[in-house]
């Protein structure tokens, strides 16, 4: 009798392509999901401010450690195992986080939960890009970016939704038949390549220490250090020593070692360097403005939190039609033009969202987030292809962790940056706003202070659009130094070579 979990060699694309995007929405969705809840569950487990943002945090802290190990991790357990394993982790952490009964027991299964999760999105690029033939990968990589850029818009919306009609473990519940189905359709649907070898060295313990200490001490730094007021504090000041020293051995260790656990190497194309740059200056923007856009909506146009999500939606559905778009496209138009063109349309977005007031209402941010989330489709899948077009399937594993790593780590550069620009333009505009109001015109003291305080934000918020859209718009040009080299139409995917 047929085992119903062995692999099938002729399973189907679509059938590979649903069970990778089940894994990849569920680990996206969940990374902004809880942000909604954050008032809710301290409330609930009478934690802090300070320390239910560990919530949040740790499941990042976790995801960063893991994004580069994906590459060797693939090779270790096999590429069906690991991608099982995650989804198992992840799921039995979800259900771990929904039963707990006080803020650190939440905070671990977090931690556990982003050891999953940090696994989910390279682990499902690499497998979509590699089982698509190349002439196909352009609509492999649409497909990939709907989750990746529609999953963090709807997860606001769904958490909103979640708290305001129900109770938060259900934030975490809701992941536990998804990960069942898609971890029962990975054992079935989804090839372990013979391409990939298993790794001839050991486990990289020194490597491994020096990797987890300095990633780990560089996001708390971008995580906490506006709330810590920077290098005003001892600690913010000891750990970037410390990430700078382990990362810059490690980066060293990595580059001499003949078996490497982080393999670097990637580098020596061009087209993935520059895309990595890219990358870093996409996540900026993308994570930057999907924390500054909600602050913005309820801080000053005074939104509810669902009434947020719901404003960030229309984004959300212009990013998925453009991504069907400019995936068709991709092999007729220059990959490259395709890029600058997205970052000159985000860029035109952010800066008319620069132009708004304490007035604005749903059609003024319709447009803007409607061209920001089309623009964003044609900057993100020509991207990833042309990024990644290069790197042999051999390496695609690791370089797709490496990849989405940096994109993470220039989306957490992205909100520290907008962050402090925001506290300290806020400050600026009060300075000048209040020294400016000589008489009181009837109002009372207090609603002219109001008054002010929400003047000087709305004019911190515009600075900060205004400078995401001169930051994208400088960025453009850079994705002409990029290489366009299609690989040959009868080029085997992955999924044919894996059933050789």
């Amino acid at each position: 009798m047929r085992n119903p979990f062995a692999h099938r060699h002729d399973a189907p694309v679509g059938l590979i392509t649903i069970t990778v995007m089940l894994g990849l929405i569920m680990a996206i969705i969940d990374s902004t999901i809880v942000n909604v809840a954050i008032n809710n569950i301290g409330g609930n487990l009478g934690a802090s401010v300070d320390e239910v943002s560990w919530v949040a945090t740790g499941y990042i802290l976790a995801n960063v450690v893991v994004m580069p190990l994906n590459g060797w991790l693939t090779a270790f357990l096999g590429r069906k195992r690991f991608y099982a394993a995650s989804l198992a982790v992840f799921t039995i952490a979800s259900f771990l986080c929904g039963t707990a009964t006080n803020i650190t027991q939440l905070v671990i299964y977090r931690v556990i939960q982003g050891v999953g999760g940090g696994a989910l999105q390279p682990t499902a690029q690499a497998i979509m890009f590699e089982t698509y033939p190349p002439e196909k990968r352009g609509n492999a990589m649409a497909i990939f970016g709907l989750g990746a850029m529609v999953g963090p818009a709807v997860g606001p919306t769904l958490g909103g939704y979640i708290v305001d009609n129900a109770s938060w473990p259900l934030i975490f519940y809701i992941n536990i038949p998804i990960g069942i189905v898609a971890f029962l359709m990975t054992m079935m649907f989804i090839p372990n390549p013979k391409y990939i070898e298993r790794p001839k060295a050991g486990i990289d313990w020194s490597g491994l220490g020096l990797m987890t200490v300095g990633l780990a001490s560089l996001q708390y730094v971008l995580e906490r250090g506006e709330h810590d007021d920077w290098y005003d504090s001892s600690t913010i000041t000891i750990l970037t020593i410390v990430s700078v020293v382990a990362l810059t051995i490690f980066i060293w260790k990595m580059l001499r070692d003949k078996h490497p656990l982080v393999n670097l190497q990637v580098f020596r194309h061009s087209s993935f360097t520059v895309g990595n740059v890219l990358g870093v200056i996409s996540g900026f923007g993308l994570f930057g403005t999907a924390l500054i856009l909600p602050l913005f909506f309820q801080t000053i146009l005074g939104f509810t939190a669902f009434d947020t999500g719901l404003m960030l939606l229309p984004g959300a559905l212009s990013t998925a039609a453009s991504m069907m778009i400019v995936g068709r496209l991709l092999n007729r138009i220059d990959a490259r033009a395709s890029i600058a063109f997205g970052f000159l349309v985000f860029g035109l977005s952010t800066w008319m969202l620069g132009g708004l007031s304490t007035e604005a209402g749903f059609w003024d941010v319709f447009w803007p987030r409607l061209i920001q989330g089309f623009g964003l489709g044609f900057l993100f899948v020509p991207l990833s292809t042309c990024s990644l077009g290069d790197i042999p399937n051999a390496e695609m594993a690791g370089a797709t962790g490496v990849y989405t790593l940096v994109r993470q780590l220039g989306g957490s550069f992205g909100i520290a940056i907008l962050t402090t620009l925001l506290l300290h333009q806020t400050a600026i505009a009060w300075n000048v706003l209040a020294s400016g109001v000589t008489q009181t015109h009837g109002y009372s003291i207090g609603t002219l202070t109001s008054m002010v305080a929400q003047q000087s934000a709305m004019i911190a918020y515009n600075y900060l659009f205004r400078v995401t859209a001169i930051v994208f718009a400088l960025a453009a040009p850079l994705a002409f130094l990029m290489k366009v080299k299609p690989r040959p139409s009868g080029a085997p995917s992955a999924a044919a070579l894996a059933a050789e």
